[in-house]
């Protein structure tokens, strides 16, 4: 590009981004910020910077951390994921729910995406690493605009292999571990981001958005809706014939697999708390069994009708806004019970690591275990 010669359009794209996002710092309305990057889509490179997750605030859940992503785009997985989020409006109706909690319209211009992570700070690099990103959170942006889903393919590589893999060799029966395959766990963590654009995001009882409704609950209910919505969304979209990179075995036995890798980040977090809620409910539904050596077996016959019911239940609370209903909800299927604690302490025993720590400097990303 020669002298005076006009900036390319991401480049004015990522300007006018970080312009809202140094005025936000000012009047704290985030709200532009997040119209401003829902605009970057077709950019190869991009960046994520802000208050974003409240995941910390565990008084109300309102409060949210600054943190910051650096990212490239995959241009050819990213062209496989774009039919996706035409079909929202259309789950949305099978949602397995009545239909006065399934009236709102989900946005169809979400943006699916798969990009490598080159940098991250903040927030985002505390604690559990992020394999995905569903942003933004603003219920208003998301009916206006959709969402984007950002898939981060080379962190996901990274738990895949480092510690999927490893626990699936302890905890899942042998006849069962081939049915863990990446393009299942691929395909789960971004329907699970996908799912956060179903259900409903304002109350039915006039007591505000979920969000505000929930409080100190919202963001674990959320997080799991999405990963039962996700697989519903599997079933969905298998039957039709519309997802052929995984059979639906593999979806389910590679679902209940990385169950086990999420409860390991403690029943603190969001997330660690929703999948032992899940744990605990497909174990009552019959869903998944433990076997005489203590590994687990998932019944496919069982756990579609538990992927009904407890989409049915998450999706009632979030509608309803009953913050007691709901925390009575997750403390009777949040309990770590002796079996899984005992699963838990032997994937503990044989030295597989929790997580992923990135290394970071000279512009590139190492990711190791620990």
């Amino acid at each position: 590009m020669g002298p005076g010669a006009p900036p390319t359009p991401p480049l004015r794209k990522i300007r006018r981004y970080r312009s809202e996002t140094l005025d936000y710092l000012l009047t704290d309305d985030y709200q532009p910020s997040d119209l401003a990057w829902m605009d970057m889509r077709t950019n190869p490179l991009d960046i994520v910077v802000g208050p974003i997750e409240t995941y910390e605030d565990q008084l109300m859940g309102y409060k949210a951390a600054h943190e910051t992503f650096v990212l490239l785009k995959d241009l050819e997985w990213t062209a496989r994921l774009q039919r996706y989020a035409e079909l929202l409006p259309e789950l949305q109706r099978g949602l397995p729910v009545d239909s006065v909690y399934k009236t709102e319209t989900p946005g169809t211009d979400a943006d699916l995406g798969a990009y490598d992570v080159l940098y991250v700070s903040g927030d985002a690099n505390a604690g559990s690493k992020t394999i995905a990103i569903n942003l933004p959170n603003d219920e208003e942006v998301q009916l206006q605009k959709g969402s984007r889903r950002l898939q981060l393919k080379n962190a996901m590589r990274a738990k895949f292999d480092r510690i999927l893999l490893p626990i699936t060799e302890e905890l899942i029966v042998e006849d069962q571990q081939a049915s863990v395959t990446f393009d299942a766990f691929f395909g789960n963590t971004m329907f699970h981001e996908v799912a956060h654009g179903l259900g409903i995001k304002n109350t039915i009882t006039g007591s505000g958005t979920v969000r505000e409704a929930l409080a100190d609950q919202a963001s674990a209910i959320e997080e799991g809706k999405a990963d039962v919505l996700g697989l519903y969304m599997v079933q969905s979209l298998i039957e039709r014939g519309e997802w052929t990179e995984a059979e639906l075995m593999d979806h389910y036995v590679t679902f209940v697999a990385s169950i086990f890798r999420s409860i390991r980040f403690g029943a603190s977090s969001a997330h660690g708390r929703a999948n032992l809620v899940r744990f605990n409910y497909f174990e009552d539904q019959g869903a998944i069994e433990q076997a005489e050596d203590g590994r687990w077996r998932i019944v496919p016959e069982q756990m579609g009708a538990a992927v009904d019911a407890l989409s049915r239940d998450i999706l009632t609370l979030q509608g309803d806004g009953d913050y007691d209903a709901t925390v009575a909800f997750v403390e009777a299927n949040g309990q770590m019970t002796p079996a899984l604690q005992s699963s838990l302490d032997r994937l503990a025993e044989a030295g597989i690591p929790v997580d992923v720590v990135f290394e970071q400097g000279l512009g590139v990303l190492g990711l190791t275990a620990e």
